[in-house]
């Protein structure tokens, strides 16, 4: 039997897969699965993956994208799945020829009459028994996705795909609901929200059911089990939401509590305060990580409690304070010594002689980190340092090397003079997105070109280097790319305009918390307050603005976010 797991990224399919494997095996079934531990069994697929992966292949068409993804399936295909069908119980795969569908169709916007007699020919008749669609709110996938990279300390660079921005991943789940929707006989929706233990168990039982007595009374036995989620009612107030976003964290406490202190990131003050200092001791790198630039006093007490055992986490934290802090001067002092590469990144942009002290002592060692300490630094000292990295490094063409170019482009941001410019030309190939988002904080001409260009290729990446820039050139930007770019009404973050609002206003059910989020002290006034009460009232499901609501009724601007639509 043939089983595909499909789910946007984060949805957990790859861990529910593996998991489920690992139990039919230990019930005495032969199981291949195609992605055990989350890389695919043939390296050649491995490899296009990568090369999918790749930010430096933004220029990839997606027709020729849509080729690639199809050409990785059925080298997997025809390398590893048609032989374990012949000797296997049950054969799994994470991932199959429907993503590359829902990535061009759904994603890219092409036709599905085009892709599907591709889809159809690269099949050769090989068609899954069942697919388990592994369904997931995107605001809580991306947090997931957001807490995995953090606590691996993954360093490698964004990837292409998300390039697009979070809306990227939204119109990834319309699509994939909407294949489920047209062959239910095969499709069936596993809501993967709650509880992953339960959700595992369930999956186990399908798939065992499944071998035993075929997928249609697995499916059947399956969907007579499942528990239908009321409708939910609509909120009439911040302080509801607030309680209603406190009631859904507690509920994930237990099984996930690393994606609850995410999901509390940014935040302080009562109902937030002692759930951080109750997950300081499960999920203690998370809560320090969602604490950038807070200076309450609970955050100082988060901080000093988990020195000892994570001071690199804690000299990070300090970054981004709107003004200096006795406590922050405090515990830099004290980590200086033990953690200089991590007290120095918290003092990104800082003229002062602390942190000059640090730069001159790190630079030999650790240049990755004191040239990003540079960023907006345009002083004859911090060019002077930059020349001198270029110089110890071999000259430009050292910065076709993606490390290098890397630290020498984040030392570029809000940077506008020619030798900047210079130096961004030559690092765009090895880093291409560092070098665009180095152009935040600069509306020269030379500016706007790139952002023009690059436009439809890293439209996140431009947005982000749009934050709240009233500019009439950004405008016709944010309007053309709103209805599928949600970082397009994120930069319009504390704007108060007619064009603000009138985007806001336009986009209020595309991007439902994010028209709330871009409120920031607006939320306050009467305009603002009438939209918050709107968007409660018509999506009180929705994670990021149930957050961003408990923000305003708390008084503060949250920080950090769910990450997603």
């Amino acid at each position: 039997m043939f089983v595909v797991f499909e789910g946007i990224d984060g949805s957990g399919k790859t861990t529910i897969s593996n998991q489920v494997a690992t139990r039919l095996r230990a019930r005495g079934l032969t199981v291949e699965h195609l992605r055990e531990g989350g890389k695919f069994a043939s390296q050649v697929t491995q490899g296009i993956r990568e090369f999918g992966r790749d930010v430096r292949n933004w220029e990839l068409d997606p027709h020729a994208e849509f080729f690639l993804y199809v050409t990785r399936d059925v080298q997997l295909l025809e390398e590893k799945t048609r032989p374990a069908l012949g000797t296997a119980d049950l054969v799994i795969a994470d991932r199959f020829l429907y993503s590359a569908q829902v990535l061009a169709q759904f994603g890219r916007g092409l036709p599905e009459s085009w892709l599907l007699p591709v889809l159809d020919a690269a099949a050769r008749e090989v068609v899954p028994d069942l697919v388990v669609l592994v369904d997931v709110d995107p605001q809580l996938a991306r947090g997931r996705r957001r807490v995995a990279k953090v606590l691996s300390a993954d360093k490698r660079p964004p990837s292409r795909k998300g390039l697009g921005g979070a809306g990227l991943q939204t119109r990834f789940r319309a699509g994939y609901l909407e294949l489920a929707r047209k062959d239910p006989e095969r499709w069936l929706i596993v809501e993967n929200g709650g509880d992953l233990p339960a959700t595992i168990d369930r999956v186990t039982e399908l798939l065992a059911t499944a071998v035993a007595e075929g997928p249609k009374a697995a499916l059947a036995l399956y969907r007579r089990q499942q528990v239908k989620v009321p409708v939910a009612a609509p909120i009439a107030s911040v302080a509801e939401a607030a309680t209603g976003f406190f009631a859904l964290l507690d509920r994930k406490m237990a099984s996930e509590p690393s994606t609850v202190a995410h999901l509390l990131g940014g935040l302080w003050g009562p109902g937030v305060d002692e759930r951080r200092l109750q997950l300081a001791e499960t999920a203690p790198e998370m809560v320090l990580f969602g604490l950038g630039a807070l200076a309450d006093e609970v955050s100082f007490e988060l901080r000093e409690r988990l020195v000892a055992a994570f001071p690199e986490r804690v000299a990070r934290s300090l970054g981004g304070q709107a003004r200096p802090h006795p406590r922050a001067a405090a515990l830099r002092q004290r980590l200086t010594s033990e953690v200089p590469e991590a007290v120095l990144a918290s003092l990104s942009g800082d003229p002062g002689d602390e942190a000059w002290a640090l730069r001159d002592r790190l630079l030999a060692t650790r240049p990755d980190v004191v040239l990003p300490s540079l960023a907006r630094l345009g002083d004859e000292r911090a060019w002077q340092l930059r020349r001198t990295f270029v110089e110890r490094i071999g000259g430009l063409p050292a910065l076709a090397i993606y490390e290098h170019a890397r630290a020498l482009g984040r030392s570029l941001g809000g940077l506008d003079d020619d030798e900047a410019w210079q130096l961004r030309k030559a690092i765009v190939e090895a880093a291409p997105t560092v070098a665009l988002a180095s152009v935040k904080y600069v509306l020269s001409m030379r500016a706007w070109k790139w952002r023009a260009r690059y436009l439809e290729r890293a439209p996140k990446i431009v947005f982000e280097t749009l934050a709240r820039v009233d500019d009439p050139r950004a405008w016709p930007m944010r309007r053309k790319k709103a209805p599928l770019v949600k970082e397009a009404i994120d930069s319009i973050n504390g704007l108060a305009g007619d064009e603000a609002w009138s985007l806001r206003e336009d986009f209020a059910d595309v991007w439902p918390s994010t028209v709330v989020k871009t409120l920031a002290g607006l939320a306050r006034t009467p305009r603002g307050q009438a939209l918050v009460t709107r968007q409660l009232a018509r999506h009180p499901r929705n994670l990021s603005l149930l957050k961003h609501a408990t923000a305003i009724a708390l008084g503060v601007e949250a920080g950090a976010d769910p990450d997603a639509e």
